[in-house]
């Protein structure tokens, strides 16, 4: 799914809100979870999952192109862990279509 059809969908479960509105929030919700990773919190969305940065530390790579050795600078890495109602949600409809 897309934000564009997350946001076609949330308009149509509510027909009371426009369209241009449901835009406005899902892009401030959006926004928001990235500021708290930008400072470095953690966001967590009970039943969805958690939101953390993850630091990587410097190492030297290698580019794959010519093999030449690489300094890398440590950096971070933002990290989603899916809730356990999101598993078992995400498994209950793998486990029908199986079926």
């Amino acid at each position: 799914m897309t934000k564009s059809e997350l946001i076609a969908e949330l308009a149509a479960a509510n027909p009371h809100l426009y369209a241009s509105d449901v835009e406005k929030i899902v892009n401030t919700i959006f926004a928001e979870i990235a500021n708290a990773l930008a400072q470095g919190a953690r966001v967590e969305l009970r039943g969805f999952g958690a939101f953390t940065v993850k630091h990587r530390e410097a190492r030297t790579g290698r580019n794959p192109r010519t093999g030449t050795l690489v300094e890398v600078e440590e950096k971070g890495v933002p990290f989603f862990k899916a809730g356990k109602e999101l598993r078992e949600r995400v498994n209950q409809g793998s486990a029908a279509a199986a079926s």
